[in-house]
């Protein structure tokens, strides 16, 4: 077999990859170098911006195989029938590191997967845990803001995210996850994922539900205790994606049982809680987990930059049976995660080989723009209505539409009878054993007992208290004695 040929960019064959040209021996170099010169402008250019938030991630390639028959409830094809299998591509991530940041951090994970189906491109957009800190997106720029790095100090401050929190009550509910056992996960094997949003199905009569998801990890929930993760974190900072590498590679594949709860739309108004509030979950006595297919991971990603960095999710990538609801933070995900990737990959990063459809070809008239890689030919046309026979809407909706009344303006949430911002954070610390409830107060009160003003911290004490009293009462003493150390 002869041996192939190194080439520049442009094709031309390369004589000498090993010396730089320069003039004479041992003289400065030449600016005629086109070889030198075309490998320095690539390497300084040959990685994108980093995500805003979820820049630390990992990814990988595997199917999602339907188990339970979910018809009655929505169209979509991939969903259509028991054992239908569709291709998947999934990234897990931390939210609030840099891409070089450790994996054994105490952070929510992002559990982000698109399905390569056959009506197109499917993006579901979630975490490990199902609820957020906050439920309108206007609050999004300031929360992250908060729990970056501080553009003084550039490290995360105690006082910034504890600051925010004590503004937000209604972060109540998902500070008491992310500071509880399950803050930390040992991978991404072993956590679970939700939708978290709320979404709506529609099935072939017209007929609407509300849905959330969940993901429920077969490998079993394993996590790490604060000191754990920081022997960990220093050990191998890589640690979560080592482990998904090596446990695909060793033909270990994780996978995780999908759940659903499904509400009929007609209960959403008379709800006990908003059933669009990303800060709130649906008691599983209310709604109960109704299993509907199994999700694998069997191969690794060959280039983590060109796939896994490059992957573009996006909550508005619906397919036909699948729509949107009325949750707020939801809407505003429709728009900015779209707009993320337009911004790092640019207009056309849906032609990328990870991003584009897979079961289906995309045929719209989006042309041009950077790094446009589908010309269409010089007989398609790139406007419609046209007479050559271009690609035609077809007069169905994905999804029912949503009714609205009222005025425009800035309206707060309507309020349903159990909806506070303490209620269900007392739900969860309640559920707690004595051991999980130790554990959460020390993991809260060794961020907050750094907080260097003293009105912050009791804003944060009011919350936990009015979660639950033991609850705050506790959070105090705990904080009292750190500080008086």
């Amino acid at each position: 077999m002869s041996q192939r040929v190194l080439t520049t960019e442009s094709g031309a064959p390369v004589a000498d990859n090993q010396n730089s040209a320069t003039a004479g021996v041992g003289g400065p170099l030449l600016l005629q170098d086109q070889h030198l010169l075309e490998k320095l402008a690539r390497f300084n250019r040959e990685r994108i911006p980093e995500r805003v938030v979820h820049a630390r991630g990992s990814g990988a390639y595997g199917h999602f195989e339907v188990t339970d028959d979910v018809t009655a409830y929505t169209h979509a094809a991939f969903l259509g029938e028991i054992g239908k299998r569709t291709e998947v591509f999934a990234r897990f991530s931390t939210v609030a590191d840099n891409l070089g940041g450790a994996d054994a951090v105490r952070d929510p994970r992002g559990f982000a997967l698109k399905f390569y189906t056959e009506e197109g491109n499917y993006d579901l957009v979630g975490n490990n845990t199902p609820v957020f800190f906050i439920k309108d997106p206007l609050k999004f720029p300031d929360f992250i803001h908060s729990q970056k790095r501080d553009p003084f100090t550039g490290k995360q401050e105690p006082d910034n995210v504890w600051d925010f929190w004590a503004h937000a009550p209604e972060a109540t509910h998902q500070v008491t996850w992310l500071m509880g056992d399950r803050g930390i996960p040992a991978s991404y094997r072993h956590m679970n994922g939700y939708g978290s949003h709320t979404y709506q199905w529609t099935n072939a009569a017209g007929e609407a539900f509300f849905v959330k998801y969940h993901f429920k990890t077969n490998q079993g929930i394993r996590c790490l205790s604060t000191e754990q993760a920081q022997e960990l974190a220093g050990k191998d900072p890589n640690s979560h994606q080592t482990d998904l590498l090596q446990a695909i590679e060793r033909g270990v594949h994780p996978s995780w049982t999908l759940y659903a709860q499904i509400m009929p739309a007609a209960d959403a108004a008379e709800y006990r809680f908003n059933p669009f509030d990303l800060t709130k979950v649906w008691p599983h006595r209310d709604y109960p987990l109704q299993r509907v297919g199994r999700l694998v991971l069997d191969r690794n990603p060959d280039n983590v930059f060109a796939e896994v960095e490059q992957a573009a999710f996006s909550p508005n990538n619906f397919v036909p049976g699948i729509g949107p609801s009325a949750d707020k933070m939801l809407q505003g995900r429709l728009f900015a995660y779209a707009d993320a990737h337009r911004y790092r990959l640019g207009v056309n990063h849906t032609q990328l080989a990870v991003n584009a459809p897979r079961a289906t070809t995309a045929e719209n008239y989006g042309r041009d723009g950077l790094m446009a890689a589908n010309s269409q030919g010089r007989y398609a046309k790139n406007y419609e209505p046209n007479s050559y026979d271009g690609p035609a809407e077809t007069g169905r909706p994905l999804a029912a539409p949503l009714p609205v009344t009222g005025h425009t303006g800035t309206h707060a949430a309507p309020q349903h009878t159990k909806d506070d911002d303490f209620y269900q954070a007392g739900e969860l610390y309640r559920l707690m054993s004595e051991e999980e409830k130790r554990r959460l107060v020390a993991n809260i009160a060794g961020g907050l007992a750094q907080v260097s003003r003293d009105d912050v911290i009791e804003k944060n004490l009011a919350h936990f208290h009015a979660a639950d009293p033991e609850y705050g009462r506790r959070v105090r003493e705990a904080v009292e004695a750190l500080r008086e150390d």
